[in-house]
């Protein structure tokens, strides 16, 4: 009887220590490579609740995560003006995760189990 609660106490420590951390894996920020589709040169002011920057185009910049869309207003070298978004998504290997071992609460807050794709073509209109 003694060894069965000792056990169960150990099955029970071991859960804590496995869920009090397993949000945790991901960075804050998340690289995404950018370009034109024409593929010039330029700039674009990108955006989101928790991050924004100005960045020269084709560049990979690391962009905070955020359960928003990264909004692009972009300028190529020739004057051509273009505003998008990227969606962001659920990872889908960090939804269990946050389901079943702490019901999501951290990754809401950090929106750490958010995406952006890893690259992104800015459509360019043409002349």
């Amino acid at each position: 009887e003694k060894n069965k609660t000792k056990i169960q106490l150990l099955g029970l420590a071991s859960l804590l220590i496995i869920t009090s951390c397993a949000s945790i894996t991901n960075d804050a920020h998340i690289p995404v490579a950018l370009s034109f589709s024409n593929g010039s040169n330029g700039t674009c002011d990108i955006e989101n609740k928790r991050f924004s920057a100005k960045i020269d185009i084709p560049s990979t910049p690391l962009v905070r995560r955020s359960d928003d869309n990264l909004r692009l207003r972009c300028e190529t070298v020739d004057g051509r003006k273009v505003t998008t978004f990227i969606p962001s998504t659920i990872g889908a290997k960090l939804i269990a995760i946050a389901v079943f071992l702490d019901f999501g609460i951290t990754d809401s807050i950090t929106d750490k189990h958010r995406e952006y794709p890893a690259s992104f073509v800015i459509p360019i209109p043409s002349e």
